[in-house]
């Protein structure tokens, strides 16, 4: 790697922050209850603070709990798939139909590919680091599959959240819902992947290219010294015959 070109890891780089941005959606609420998915803010707002429900990758979170004397968020243990909608028609009294609520629901087992596409992410950023040729092609192969994954998640997730989103914005109770931090960094994630797959595999090819072209000039340097080493040598032999 010593003759690696410094846009080689501009791409490593991309890998590294498409990873730490894979964490962060993954450690979403209930994790940490603060990061979210998707966000709705309740209509009980008051002076001092504003109660909300944040969904995330594992589970829900609900912030700023009353009383209002008291500074409680409450989180819920962390699943593998929830019921979103379930939760808001809880909470907030939102209207859902079978379908509707039933296809949010049924798509929240996949959120748990969040972390797995950070491992794989994690995985290509190492074989892209510390190898030569073959470790980046390996690396450019893992990225192209983190960034797959990634694609297919993120659009689960926005299908998903975007149906809670629509029915709690259009059932005129006044809570108004919106993505959050980790559907961002999930997109920006997807990106970055991209990229850094696209310069880590355009680089690898390049550099082998030009260690061709390098070979290629030195044979050539070598064969036409050899040839006129070759033919003076001759010369000298014939005029040696006189």
């Amino acid at each position: 790697m010593a003759r690696t070109s410094p846009t080689h890891w501009v791409g490593v780089f991309f890998l590294l922050a498409a990873t730490v941005l894979l964490v962060i959606t993954s450690i979403s609420a209930p994790v940490i209850g603060d990061i979210a998915i998707l966000k709705v803010m309740l209509t009980n707002k008051t002076d001092l603070r504003n109660s909300s429900v944040t969904f995330g990758t594992f589970g829900h979170c609900i912030l700023d709990v009353p009383p209002v004397q008291t500074d409680q968020d409450f989180c819920f243990p962390k699943v593998i798939g929830y019921q979103p909608a379930s939760i808001m028609a809880s909470i907030d009294g939102t209207g859902f139909s079978r379908a509707s609520a039933g296809t949010a629901d049924d798509l929240t087992p996949a959120m748990v590919l969040h972390p797995v596409c950070a491992l794989i992410a994690f995985i290509a950023f190492c074989l892209s680091i510390g190898a030569g040729v073959i470790g980046s092609i390996l690396g450019a192969s893992v990225a192209f599959v983190a960034w797959i994954l990634t694609l297919v998640i993120m659009a689960i997730d926005f299908s998903l959240f975007g149906i809670i989103k629509n029915h709690v914005n259009s059932d005129g109770s006044g809570s108004h819902a919106y993505f959050s931090v980790g559907m961002w960094t999930l997109l920006a994630a997807m990106i970055l992947l991209f990229l850094g797959t696209f310069i880590v595999l355009f680089t690898c090819f390049s550099a082998r290219k030009e260690r061709r072209n390098t070979y290629k000039s030195s044979a050539d340097t070598y064969d036409n010294g050899y040839s006129t080493t070759h033919t003076r040598t001759t010369r000298r032999k014939r005029f040696g015959l006189f």
